[in-house]
């Protein structure tokens, strides 16, 4: 009879540890609630008191989790939740990773323990240490969590100088962001994620339009499925990088101001609206003095301006951007119409280049016979390229764009040439060397994804 009534006991003990365990996990899982949707319940007003209210909230889980740890304090279970407790935090932490290596130590298939402590392993910068924990997990059981982190890994390892290999890995880490929006479609972080895969292939790959295209379905959709996505301040600032490069400066500035007020202490965030906007400011300002160059040099530059300059494009053998075959027709620039211009080229002088301070292209102003001044931005030139005043510049179907921004209380009105790549210009007749391009590398994600 005693061995029955012992049998009991430990029953119900094992119960009471599962109840106490069971308590503690939820307290645990509403403190990252609580942070992922913390504009569900506060105003966007309240940004600055987020870092600070999150801190307190952890504070108070940890209390909950000490009164318990003699009990557990050997318990995989309860080493995995106060290491979750402590990595709620955007720094890296000693404890967390302590109490998350004895859990897994304890427990080999613990798969969220694997997770985390790869979290940690990120936020103290070993990448390799952070792979080695989410391919672990990985293997113990295919999950969102374990799949997604392995994509942004892949993209944040230090670049291989093999090209190929580059993009292999580039590749890989879509294929994985995409298996975790498969094990879940309603999981709008995994849909994030996915956006920057797409933006990380978009700026690795030639900028291939459909890429960029996927990249905002796939923010489009994490903000739909998930309020808290639609509250994150990297998806407002990926997002808008994406929109600068693709000349949609009003959503851009849109972008970069809503995750400065919804995270108020990243300076990058504001530093990028600002310089943007400093950006349109010098371009407007140049175009309408036309670089403030006097008019009698002007008149000077403009009369050496001849058809001549055409170089290549007046062979019946030129092969323009668009793979058409002839020579083009020179066109003043005031009647080139929106959109591709086929079959003619814009030809003028260089007045003005701008220093490469928060842009993503270099960009000059240049007039024609006409004295029309426009502004051409030139992507994807390598640091050593560039254009200098009085050069003669002849863009072979141009591609003509008209913007019209308005921000806060700026404004800012006129037409602009996109050229893709510097080796699509004729600069003083003379075709561009391959060594004037390179690879766009832009920054598209500062913080921690």
């Amino acid at each position: 009879m005693v061995k029955m009534a012992e049998v009991d006991n430990d029953g119900e003990q094992k119960a009471t540890d599962k109840d106490d365990l069971q308590v503690l996990k939820e307290l645990v899982d509403d403190l990252y609630s609580f942070r992922d949707r913390y504009f569900e319940t506060h105003s966007v007003e309240d940004a600055g008191r987020k870092q600070n209210d999150v801190a307190q909230e952890m504070a108070k889980t940890l209390q909950r989790l000490d009164e318990k740890e003699d009990l557990y304090k050997n318990s995989a279970q309860f080493l995995l939740l106060r290491g979750r407790c402590l990595n709620v935090a955007p720094e890296f932490s000693q404890a967390a990773e302590e109490c998350l290596s004895r859990a897994v130590k304890l427990e080999p298939g613990l798969v969220e323990g694997w997770n985390t402590l790869g979290e940690q392993y990120w936020k103290k910068g070993d990448l390799t240490a952070a792979k080695t924990c989410f391919t672990g997990a990985q293997q113990q059981n295919k999950n969102k969590v374990s799949l997604r982190s392995l994509s942004m890994v892949l993209r944040q390892l230090p670049p291989v100088e093999d090209a190929q290999e580059q993009s292999k890995r580039i590749l890989e880490s879509v294929e994985l962001a995409r298996q975790a929006v498969q094990l879940d479609v309603t999981d709008g972080t995994s849909w994030y994620i996915l956006g920057n895969a797409y933006i990380s292939m978009f700026f690795t790959s030639g900028q291939n339009p459909q890429l960029s295209q996927q990249a905002l379905s796939a923010y489009a959709q994490a903000e739909k499925i998930d309020k808290a996505s639609s509250m994150n301040p990297d998806l407002h600032f990926n997002r808008a990088t994406l929109f600068q490069y693709e000349e949609m400066y009003s959503s851009a500035l849109d972008g970069y101001s809503r995750a400065a007020a919804l995270d108020p202490g990243w300076e990058d965030a504001r530093e990028r609206e600002k310089q943007l906007l400093n950006y349109l400011d010098q371009v407007t300002m140049l175009i309408e003095n036309k670089g403030k160059v006097k008019a009698r040099r002007l008149r000077n530059m403009l009369s050496s301006l001849s058809t001549s300059a055409l170089g290549p494009c007046s062979s019946p053998q030129f092969r323009s951007p668009s793979g058409r075959v002839g020579s083009l027709e020179p066109r003043s620039l005031s009647a080139l119409t929106h959109g591709h211009n086929g079959g003619v080229a814009a030809l003028g002088k260089v007045v003005f280049s701008l220093a490469s301070e928060g842009r993503m292209a270099f960009t000059f102003g240049m007039v024609d016979s006409d004295e029309t001044c426009s502004v051409v931005m030139v992507y994807n030139t390598a640091d050593s390229w560039g254009v200098l005043i009085g050069d003669t510049v002849v863009i072979p179907e141009p591609q003509v764009k008209r913007h019209s921004v308005t921000h806060k209380d700026k404004s800012y009105d006129f037409r602009s040439i996109r050229v893709d790549s510097p080796l699509l210009l004729i600069v003083n007749g003379k075709r561009q060397v391959m060594k004037s391009q390179s690879a766009a590398f832009v920054t598209y994600k500062p913080q921690s994804e």
